[in-house]
């Protein structure tokens, strides 16, 4: 008799240990929430971040804290995101260089984009451009495909380090001219920008909601999108097509992501903040204005987060590999 009442003692207090987290699962968040940034502040991935949590915070009644944490391409930061504790206060405003790209580029990859996190929603698309400093001499596409090909090596070309989009992109560019140049790494797209501008690189590949500014600005100058249509935000710029380089097709993205294991009523909570987000009209002119391309309902949540990871690390790994070493 002591033995059954001691079976059902342990049961009866397992099951409320159990419906513990599920309380907590309720009322989440109560405090403070990390959105990881694996890049520097002032890149496109961190603007995108910071639009996205600003009207978040007012959805879910607790501020959204950015902490850009740089290295390896966003895969230092990413693995962290990976590592953190499932309960819904570590997110990441991952992309298409840390969840997809990172795979082939990273043989020793400390995470699988596709199994250790749990997909909150996407974001934006973030159509890419070809980039130079305001006094390369090529005036159009084809005279710079011309002038890189006879002129590659004096040439050096910017990134935000292996794995960013800015770095995968240009492979891509690169692997479709037959060019190797100088690769010159920076700590995000932010600061390699500001070599951009001041001339001390060449040329780089970029996400448009980082350069619109400069561009209009004529602090650079933009050859093409890589998008089959012109974009609203610098509709002077050629498509790579119209300007005659119609393989360069790259267009990267941004999305959320929580540690695997994040309960599911605790995703569902940040999916819904962030389907908000971008049904707010403000939300979407910022992201609009800065050339962004925002996913519709059907794009938006987890399942579709999902396949789009899936299928962009098959997109990319061969584009990779393809390119063949990389230093």
């Amino acid at each position: 008799m002591v033995s059954i009442l001691s079976r059902v003692l342990v049961a009866g207090l397992a099951i409320g240990f159990s419906a513990l987290p599920a309380a907590a699962q309720t009322d989440y968040p109560r405090r403070p929430i990390t959105l990881i940034v694996p890049f520097a502040a002032g890149g496109p991935t961190d603007v995108i971040a910071r639009i996205a949590a600003d009207h978040m915070t007012r959805t879910l009644g607790q501020p959204i804290i950015i902490e850009n944490i740089v290295g390896a391409g966003g895969t230092t930061a990413s693995t962290r995101a990976a590592r953190a504790a499932p309960d819904g206060y570590t997110i990441e405003m991952g992309h298409m260089g840390t969840h997809a790209a990172s795979v082939a580029l990273y043989p020793n990859l400390a995470y699988k984009p596709d199994v250790d996190f749990a997909p909150i929603g996407l974001v934006a698309g973030t159509p890419v451009l070809i980039l130079a400093k305001k006094d390369f001499a090529p005036k159009d596409l084809k005279e710079f495909v011309a002038h890189v090909k006879a002129n590659v090596d004096k040439l050096n070309m910017a990134h935000a380090g292996v794995g960013s989009v800015s770095f995968t992109t240009c492979l891509l560019l690169n692997s479709i001219l037959g060019i190797k140049p100088t690769s010159i790494p920076f700590n995000g797209t932010g600061p390699a920008l500001t070599a951009l501008i001041s001339g001390q690189v060449d040329f780089m590949c970029d996400q448009i909601v980082n350069v619109v500014q400069q561009v209009q600005a004529g602090q650079i100058k933009a050859y093409a999108i890589g998008t089959a249509e012109r974009n609203p935000a610098l509709p002077n710029v050629p498509t790579s097509k119209e300007a005659g380089l119609p393989e360069f097709q790259a267009q990267a993205w941004n999305a959320l992501f929580a540690p695997k294991g994040t309960p599911q009523p605790i995703l569902d909570k940040l999916t819904d903040a962030l389907d908000k987000a971008l049904d707010d009209e403000q939300t979407r002119k910022r992201l609009l204005e800065l050339g962004s391309v925002l996913p519709d309902k059907k794009g938006r949540g987890q399942q579709a987060l999902a396949a789009l990871v899936k299928s962009e690390i098959d997109r990319w790994t061969p584009v990779i590999k393809a390119a063949g070493p990389l230093n």
